[in-house]
């Protein structure tokens, strides 16, 4: 009979190299005025009657809020002081018609409780393709009113009016179809891409069903992930050590590659 592999905890960060903790100025603001650049440029390219580029700058937008930009402000890697993380956290997510601090919530319960039940961003993981899919049309409704009920203070406020300010940008987007349809197809393209997020953050890289956290969350290898996913997909490398900014994924996953083959961890693989 094959020896079960022992399982030994992961590797401590200090280990794997505290400079993965690290981004240089030029890295943080990028990452920061990505948004608004893609924000801005499909305004100018839908008024200007360029739809192909204006679609692909909002398909870029909802990647990298929910993906990298707003997921680094969530958990503050980008080195920001606490009140300026706060502001670009609300302002970015409302580029996407969100509020980043019911994200905020969400994800560190994530973090703390996966794969319980109460963990709101893991309920697409247990479902079926198909229901991971429908779980998109309301996800961001819940996790709204999820976040509501669990915040205080503060923090509940800064939630409420996020929500408020994302359902007056839509309706604001309604009222001005009368002279151009430009802010409406931006909330109708925006609320598409929010409807994948269960799908592509929670069904595709978890595995609740999973013995340990090494088998909980999936691990992604080969070049044809990382092209398709812009060097996102290492999940659960994040869940192992959220300090470390998207950046440094890639690193950190190659720093980690010899710890999850001596625990038998396979990768999945996309052609190459």
């Amino acid at each position: 009979m094959p020896t079960k592999t022992l399982f030994v905890p992961p590797p401590k960060l200090a280990e794997l190299g505290i400079d993965l903790l690290v981004i240089n100025p030029v890295q943080r603001w990028l990452t920061i005025l990505v948004p608004f650049l893609c924000a801005g440029f499909y305004f100018v390219a839908a008024f200007n009657g360029h739809w192909f580029a204006a679609v692909g700058a909002l398909v870029y937008l909802s990647f990298v809020t929910y993906g990298s930009t707003s997921h680094d402000l969530v958990h503050r890697n980008l080195g920001l002081s606490r009140r300026t993380n706060g502001i670009f956290l609300t302002l970015i997510e409302l580029l996407a018609l969100r509020s980043g601090h019911a994200y905020r919530l969400s994800h560190l319960h994530h973090h703390a409780r996966y794969p319980e039940d109460d963990d709101i961003e893991a309920t697409a993981s247990k479902k079926t393709l198909l229901g991971a899919l429908l779980e998109g049309f309301t996800y961001h409704f819940k996790l709204w009113a999820w976040s509501l009920k669990r915040a205080k203070g503060r923090e509940r406020q800064l939630i409420l009016v996020e929500g408020n300010l994302a359902m007056l940008l839509m309706l604001g987007a309604i009222l001005l179809c009368k002279w151009t349809a430009v802010p409406i197809v931006y909330v109708v393209l925006m609320t598409m891409g929010a409807w994948v997020t269960p799908l592509v953050t929670s069904y595709v890289p978890h595995n609740p069903h999973g013995k340990t956290e090494l088998e909980q969350t999936r691990v992604f290898r080969g070049r044809a992930f990382s092209i398709i996913a812009l060097e996102h997909l290492y999940h659960l490398e994040h869940h192992l050590y959220p300090a470390v900014p998207h950046h440094n994924w890639p690193v950190l996953a190659k720093r980690l590659d010899p710890y999850l083959e001596q625990q038998g961890i396979v990768p999945v693989r996309l052609w190459f």
